[in-house]
């Protein structure tokens, strides 16, 4: 019986051979165009993430904003204006923000979070919000559950742990080649923390998934353009993102930042990541069931 299969599948080969074609094609690619796929160990890529975090103490930034509220899942997409907003951000988590509309450069937002609450002026509403950064989605209205952390957690980003359970995996499509690493979360039930994408081109982190209780994906962050930051002549040199983009998917909205200016490693004052309540505005308190209007003259 086999021999017989053998003799139909060469018999069919010969058939498509003499119909004036051939089941194969041969497609060269030039040595220069052939992509690289470096290797690397787990150990090696903890090693590398951990290093460009721990290179990273602070961030002054100017950037192009691009904002999307919505989904075809809700519904509704609201794409916005590009802004110019001026970013700063210090560990352990300080983080400020300040977004100015184009041309007449009158400032529209302005919000800042020291990892514990976070306080957002929003100026052309006259409302200046107040809220714990553990607060859930809360406004129906998606750009209102921007929070400064959100930022932080993307542009500067925490180490891997010592004693953190993580897993490696490769992941190829079309286009290019990855490394996954999966951070572990323990405790009575073991789930994924983050997911953290390394570009096998070049090794830098392409892509970072952080997730919540029962598997919930809180932000998805992709990265592009890396390149030098610092002293050119120094004798190492720090790299980092010029282009970012965060999707929140249950918060609802997804920011675009292209990095046109940029500085780390400076002294920050504490005073610059300071925001008060501007006069007459109206103070809500996030995440308060009975959240109402306070005192024009009320302080947060």
């Amino acid at each position: 019986m086999r021999r017989v299969w053998t003799c139909l599948g060469l018999a069919t080969l010969t058939a498509f051979a003499g119909c004036g074609g051939s089941i194969k094609h041969d497609v060269h690619i030039a040595k220069q165009d052939m992509p690289v796929a470096k290797d690397a160990t787990r150990e090696e890529l903890i090693e590398k993430f951990n290093a460009q975090a721990g290179a990273t103490k602070s961030l002054n930034a100017t950037v192009e904003l691009q904002p999307t509220a919505g989904s075809k899942y809700s519904g509704l997409i609201q794409e916005y204006h590009q802004v110019k907003a001026f970013v700063l951000a210090t560990r352990p988590a300080n983080i400020r923000m300040i977004g100015q509309a184009p041309v007449i450069s009158k400032t529209i937002f302005d919000m800042t979070s020291d990892g514990a609450t976070f306080r957002v002026s929003l100026p052309t509403k006259n409302k200046f919000l107040v809220g714990d950064v553990a607060v859930e989605r809360n406004s129906a209205k998606p750009l209102e559950n921007l929070r400064p952390q959100h930022l932080f957690d993307a542009l500067l980003w925490s180490e891997i742990v010592k004693g953190e359970a993580v897993l490696i995996e490769e992941f190829n499509d079309e286009t290019a080649r990855f490394y996954v690493l999966t951070v572990l979360r323990g405790g009575y039930t073991t789930e994924i923390r983050r997911k953290i994408w390394f570009d096998r081109a070049d090794l830098n982190v392409a892509r970072m998934q952080n997730y919540g209780p029962k598997g919930a994906l809180l932000s998805d962050t992709r990265y592009w353009d890396w390149q030098p930051a610092g002293d050119p002549t120094a004798a190492s040199t720090s790299s980092f993102p010029r282009q970012i983009r965060i999707d929140r998917p249950h918060d609802d909205y997804k920011i675009e930042l292209q990095i046109t200016k940029l500085a780390l490693n400076e002294d920050l004052p504490a005073d610059r990541f300071q925001l008060a309540q501007p006069p007459n505005s109206e103070l809500v308190r996030v995440g308060e069931e009975n959240s109402s209007a306070a005192p024009k003259d009320s302080k947060p």
